[in-house]
């Protein structure tokens, strides 16, 4: 990975997320619940700490910190 690409503990990243030609794939809520259940996922078992999201119909933004596995 790139260094400007590199995910930094300690920081706060605010990160937006689209599909590919802006269709809109989470007014269904079979991928809805995908999203969210990765995102819980990731908190659980991968230390993500989300400060806050929105899921829109067709893309996500996140404001989270992640912590570094060493």
């Amino acid at each position: 990975m790139g260094l400007k690409n590199r995910i930094h503990e300690g920081y706060t990243y605010f990160m937006t997320m689209t599909v590919v030609d802006w269709v809109d794939v989470f007014t269904r809520p079979v991928y809805k619940d995908i999203i969210v259940n990765a995102l819980k996922y990731c908190q659980q078992a991968k230390g993500l700490e989300i400060y806050g999201w929105v899921l829109m119909t067709n893309h996500l933004h996140l404001m989270a910190s992640a912590e570094i596995e060493k």
